[in-house]
């Protein structure tokens, strides 16, 4: 299913209301959460899960995400399950300090990066990495029991990968989770070997839906969903090497998908096309508004003082968005508390 069936088919959701009245209070009791991929800086998404859950009246409905965001859905209820919401806390650090141990363990950067880079440009990861070794494997095996998370959270996930056969996203729900969904979700092509799903090859989801917004709401029923965005939009130097180029085009290419999704909600909005969309407020936390000089910075660096700096950076934003007030006209009129990017 392509974007625009997915855009087409939300304007056709069920008509059945909300199972309680959009909430005047602030912050909300109930939320879904949208959480976008985006290699390292999904550290900032684990800081504001962390802020999130020291509010211990929000409760979470669904989580959707791609790539990085997948794996922050899946450790945030697995950790649910086993400790509540200190455990989901404890389970997101373990993590990310476990990924940081292991890129500990990797060669450091050197002059000859450049022509390494090159190498790994003209090379497949069949050549390159022929043993198929991938750190995110080993972390998500010893952090999370897939079997308990299939059978006992009570978090809907919706992960989202794309087909390699004809580009389109496929949502994995709770029933289907396993170490080998979350790793398609974020499975880069020139990176990793492709996964297979039930003898499908799948790609990162982030190429499809970064993260899944329309699935979500159409299996939420919460009144307020939030996105937590972390791939940089803009660039303020143009990128001239090929480098930076490339990390200038991945970055546009990850964010065009939610970009597209936002509009939708926009439109099926305007036409007031179901009581459960004119209920719905959408709020969204951005990374790149918190930290500086994002878009220069590289998604594949995990030394542990940059995904702290990422962390804390991350709970300063969910922190000012919990503390902000909702604003009367937003109540009355189009419901959406916190600006849009539309």
């Amino acid at each position: 299913m392509t974007v625009i069936d997915r855009a087409l088919d939300f304007l056709r959701l069920a008509q059945g209301s909300l199972s309680a009245r959009a909430p005047d209070s602030w912050p909300p009791k109930t939320l879904s959460l949208a959480l976008q991929g985006g290699g390292s800086f999904g550290a900032f998404t684990w800081g504001v899960l962390d802020r999130l859950l020291e509010e211990p009246e929000i409760g979470f409905d669904a989580v959707s995400g791609s790539s990085a965001g997948a794996v922050n859905a899946v450790l945030l209820a697995s950790g649910m399950i086993d400790g509540g919401r200190e455990g989901a806390r404890t389970r997101l650090s373990q993590f990310w300090k476990r990924i940081s141990r292991a890129a500990a363990l990797l060669p450091r950067p050197s002059p000859l990066d450049a022509g390494l880079d090159l190498i790994m440009r003209s090379m497949s990861p069949y050549q390159f990495n022929p043993f198929n070794v991938n750190p995110l494997r080993e972390a998500l095996a010893e952090e999370v029991d897939f079997e308990r998370l299939r059978e006992r959270s009570e978090i809907k996930l919706l992960l989202g990968v794309t087909r390699v056969r004809d580009g389109t996203l496929r949502i994995l729900t709770n029933r289907e989770l396993t170490v080998d969904a979350v790793l398609a979700s974020a499975c880069l092509p020139f990176l990793h070997h492709t996964i297979e799903l039930d003898g499908e090859p799948y790609w990162d989801g982030g190429y499809a839906a970064n993260p899944p917004l329309i699935p979500l709401v159409r299996a939420s029923e919460a009144a307020h969903l939030l996105i937590v965005q972390v791939t940089p939009t803009t660039s303020e130097r143009l990128p001239k090497s090929a480098r930076e180029i490339a990390a200038r085009l991945e970055q546009i290419r990850f964010n065009a998908p939610l970009n597209t999704e936002l509009e939708a909600l926009k439109f099926g909005k305007m036409l007031g096309a179901t009581e459960k969309l004119l209920r719905l407020r959408i709020g969204r936390i951005s990374a790149e508004e918190q930290i500086e000089g994002l878009a220069e910075e590289s998604a594949a660096n995990i030394d542990w003082e940059y995904l702290e700096r990422l962390n804390l950076s991350g709970r300063a934003a969910a922190d000012l968005w919990l503390r902000q007030q909702i604003p009367p006209q937003a109540r009355q009129k189009n419901r959406f508390p916190l600006p849009l990017p539309f």
